[in-house]
């Protein structure tokens, strides 16, 4: 069997004004993430380990920041996207596994949503993505809630 694994992680800096949104899903919350797209993380970390699998380098390299294009983006639109790259190498999703690192909120009763919302995406099973959440235990910035951390590995099979 052929295979290839890549890893991929990504933070984004919460701040007012704008919506929280991971793994596709609108989060209410008093601060959201900022970035160029939507600043989705988890979909962030998850099309980076897709594409550090294949070698074809980061999603900056295909929706970059400085790019007014990409403004206020939709990660799943990207995600899409990134999945047409794989699959067109020749390649598809064995499975995803990730976890999201923040203080606040909660993200358990959100976790299934997400996970919905990616597989779709992607066309798997929802048991062909994995999702955690996780605290920092108030370390770091990520403690501080000054920002959201998501890291995600995912198995490609060759066809």
């Amino acid at each position: 069997m052929n295979i290839r694994i890549g890893n991929g992680y990504d933070i984004h800096k919460l701040v007012t004004g704008r919506p929280l949104i991971l793994g596709g899903v609108e989060i209410a919350h008093e601060v959201g993430l900022l970035g160029h797209s939507d600043a989705d993380v988890l979909t962030h970390a998850i099309m980076d380990a897709m594409l550090g699998a294949l070698s074809l380098g980061d999603i900056g390299h295909y929706f970059p920041p400085t790019d007014p294009k990409w403004a206020g983006a939709d990660s799943l639109v990207l995600l899409s996207q990134v999945n047409q790259l794989v699959l067109s190498a020749g390649w598809r999703i064995g499975n995803i596994d990730s976890v999201v690192v923040a203080e606040r909120p909660k993200l358990k009763p959100h976790l299934k949503a997400m996970r919905d919302r990616l597989s779709s995406t992607l066309e798997l099973k929802p048991d062909q993505i994995s999702i955690k959440a996780t605290t920092n235990e108030k370390l770091g910035p990520v403690g501080r809630e000054e920002g959201i951390a998501a890291y995600a590995v995912t198995l490609l099979v060759g066809s």
